[in-house]
């Protein structure tokens, strides 16, 4: 049949056969040929002669179009096609591949599987058209920018209740920490600051997006004006007297590492805790832990120097005084403070007008002046007058008539002016 002629040659093979061809006119020799095709001389010889044998044909590598060697069974590849529909549905080839390596004991590479779910109709090639941005170059030290913000996802799929994703990534090294929270507020981003700190120390500074929770709308106050200050939001405050600085980027593809790290975890962290059968925060958080190392061994880079920026705190340092949120309220003459809706009586002697009221992370409250802690209770109604107690006693002044020799009574007296006068010359 005349279909039986065809040959199929890529373009690369149709290159060696043209140059194998100029070999066999004469025009031109095998060492040239050797430079041309980028092949060895015993190899270019090999070409000619298989040329000479079979024709153009001779050129197709004798392997095309047969099953190789190391080929999986097609009961394997079934089996794994199998597992994806049923259990793995939207899972990524990379993730894929770890989860059948770790849960089913089937060891095979992503690019093989994603070549079977290609075939399969499992799924798609999808190209990412990028959008260029100017780079930025990564801080060379560990510990001297974290990334930081929230990620509202639903992580448990319906299993749980919402949950909030606070995470940290530090700029140099890609070290991530992160703890879940029921919702993204001041409390929370303190809590994981926190908790970082306990962990790494102090970064040198903190970069984190214009969320009320991070960056105050407040209008300045005339006091403001005249002492040339921004208002701050809570964690701007505690930040300051940490000493870390506070950067606000303008987009979020301004801190684009900790926005592709949500990403990452949006899509590999909920297929985990899916495949653990999480279904509260508690349990998210105890799993959390050991999926961070695991993550930070796998993922982490070196940074480009070597020193650790991370500021340890001092020893004794109250963080808890620092991280929380501070409220300056009335102290008024009955030694009461109001606060959110209830009334609390100051057990201690201040000589002051105004308190501050600390909200902990931990839900307790305290009540302090110049950094000193003052005793106080709940109360649900002012104190009354005590009874039976001696009213002040009130001196009745008695009127004050001067001396006789009071130089208010030796004042000269002016003779009364002649009415008649007055009435001729007009002045009455």
């Amino acid at each position: 049949m005349a279909g039986e002629d065809i040959i199929m040659l890529s373009q690369e093979e149709l290159k060696r056969l043209h140059v194998v061809k100029k070999i066999l006119e004469g025009g031109l020799k095998q060492v040239e040929a050797s430079a041309i095709l980028m092949l060895s001389d015993r190899q270019v010889r090999r070409v000619v002669r298989k040329v000479k044998t079979e024709g153009d044909r001779g050129v197709i590598h004798g392997s095309r179009g047969r099953p190789s060697n190391n080929r999986f069974a097609s009961e394997v590849k079934d089996r794994a096609i199998r597992l994806y529909q049923e259990k793995y549905n939207d899972f990524g080839p990379t993730l894929f591949s770890e989860k059948l390596y770790e849960v089913n004991g089937l060891k095979i590479s992503d690019e093989t599987l994603r070549n079977w779910l290609i075939q399969s109709g499992d799924w798609q090639k999808a190209r990412k058209r990028k959008t260029h941005r100017k780079w930025r170059e990564r801080k060379r030290h560990y510990g001297e920018m974290i990334q930081m913000d929230g990620s509202h996802h639903p992580w448990l799929e319906g299993r749980g209740p919402e949950m909030v994703l606070m995470g940290c990534i530090d700029d140099a090294t890609n070290k991530i920490f992160g703890r879940f929270y029921e919702y993204e507020g001041t409390m929370p981003a303190m809590d994981c600051f926190k908790r970082y700190t306990g962990l790494y120390g102090l970064p040198l500074s903190v970069y984190i997006d214009r969320h009320t929770t991070y960056k105050s709308n407040a209008r300045p106050t005339i006091e403001d004006d005249l002492l040339g200050r921004t208002p701050l939001s809570q964690f701007e405050r505690a930040m300051e007297e940490l000493g870390v600085r506070v950067i606000h980027a303008l987009s979020p593809q301004a801190k684009g590492r900790i926005e592709r790290l949500f990403k990452t975890l949006q899509d590999r962290l909920v297929k985990e805790m899916r495949l653990k059968g999480i279904k509260t925060i508690e349990q998210a958080n105890k799993f959390l832990q050991g999926y961070l190392r695991r993550h930070n061994k796998r993922f982490s880079i070196e940074a480009h120097e070597k020193e650790d920026l991370h500021r340890p705190l001092a020893e004794g340092f109250d963080l808890d005084g620092v991280l929380c949120v501070k409220t300056k309220r009335a102290l008024r003459n009955d030694f009461t403070v109001a606060h959110d809706k209830k009334l609390y009586q100051v057990l201690e002697s201040a000589n002051t007008k105004d308190v501050i009221v600390e909200e902990r992370i931990n839900g307790r409250m305290h009540i302090t002046h110049n950094n000193r802690a003052l005793g106080f209770k709940e109360i649900y109604s002012r104190p009354l007058k005590e009874k039976g107690k001696p009213q002040k006693s009130f001196k009745i002044r008695k009127k004050h008539i001067p001396p006789k020799n009071h130089p208010w009574r030796n004042y000269p007296v002016l003779p009364k002016p002649d009415i008649s006068i007055l009435v001729k010359t007009g002045h009455f």
